[in-house]
């Protein structure tokens, strides 16, 4: 089964297993609402190229650790997105879950992912127990206090924040969390690993950062202009376009030179490579080419 089609089965067996009767029926299509139809599904691809990279000895708990990090990221979204926040009213090219279903729904929706992100790696890494552990916390570091996308979200409410902190945190430790989850749950070293995660994500908060500045909103799915409206950090503004462009492509470059020598290591280079063209506004692909 190649692994997006992993990644749908597995996220739609969770909502399965959650929304049935009682549940109350306009959370569950807000919470459906905030996953599908599907977006790129980097986080969890990654998560799954390393764990393939890794021998992918139990794709169940690899299923598990991806899908759970795909949950914590649209929650991250939906949250995002709330009038308190961004304020945003598209998410993805269609209407964000407040939009569409109104504030205390989008709040209760994202908790209840981030609820749903833990129970579906209970569920799928239990036949692994000595790995459970490692995955709860790897990935719940990646959400909560000192670095994790709650504090990168934080970091936009202090005065003066370090911009590599915060893009850390906020983007950068999710896919930190898929790296090293992909080793875990193939029951792997993951240190090696973490060095690939961090530099994805800085390189895809630098892409967001350029797509919110020189994008459409059709383009884009979603407001643009909203870093300079709110003034918050970004890398546009620091480096400016030439600055941030020559950082992600340095950062991409980094990314595929940190993957460890493996067995799958060629193919993961390829997608890293693949990744990375993407990551550029069509705006600005020509400039970078």
């Amino acid at each position: 089964m190649d692994p997006m089609t992993r990644i749908e089965a597995g996220l739609n067996l969770a909502f399965t297993r959650t929304h049935a009767p009682p549940a109350p029926p306009l959370l569950a299509a807000a919470m459906r609402h905030a996953v599908f139809p599907r977006g790129a599904r980097v986080r969890p691809r990654l998560c799954l190229a390393v764990a393939a990279a890794c021998g992918d000895d139990h794709p169940e708990a690899a299923d598990a650790a991806a899908c759970a990090i795909e949950f914590l990221h649209c929650a991250s979204l939906v949250h995002d997105d709330l009038p308190c926040f961004d304020d945003a009213a598209t998410r993805r090219g269609k209407p964000s879950v407040h939009a569409a279903y109104g504030a205390p729904l989008a709040v209760l929706a994202g908790d209840a992912l981030i609820v749903l992100a833990f129970q579906n790696l209970a569920w799928g890494a239990i036949a692994t127990p000595a790995r459970l552990g490692p995955l709860v916390i790897t990935v719940a570091q990646a959400v909560g206090m000192p670095a994790g996308i709650a504090a990168g979200q934080a970091w936009e409410s202090e005065t003066k924040p370090d911009l590599s902190v915060y893009q850390r945190a906020k983007t950068g430790a999710l896919f930190s969390a898929a790296t090293v989850a992909g080793a875990i749950a193939a029951g792997a070293d993951p240190q090696p690993w973490r060095q690939l995660g961090e530099c994805l994500g800085e390189a895809y908060q630098i892409a967001d950062d350029l797509l919110d500045a020189v994008s459409s909103p059709e383009d884009a799915g979603k407001p643009v202009g909203q870093d300079s409206a709110l003034d918050r950090p970004s890398a546009v503004r620091a480096y400016g376009i030439d600055g941030a462009l020559a950082l992600l492509e340095s950062l991409a470059r980094d990314a595929a030179e940190s993957i460890p020598d493996c067995l799958g290591a060629v193919p993961l280079r390829a997608l890293i490579a693949q990744e990375a063209k993407r990551l550029v506004p069509k705006s600005l692909s020509k400039v970078a080419a």
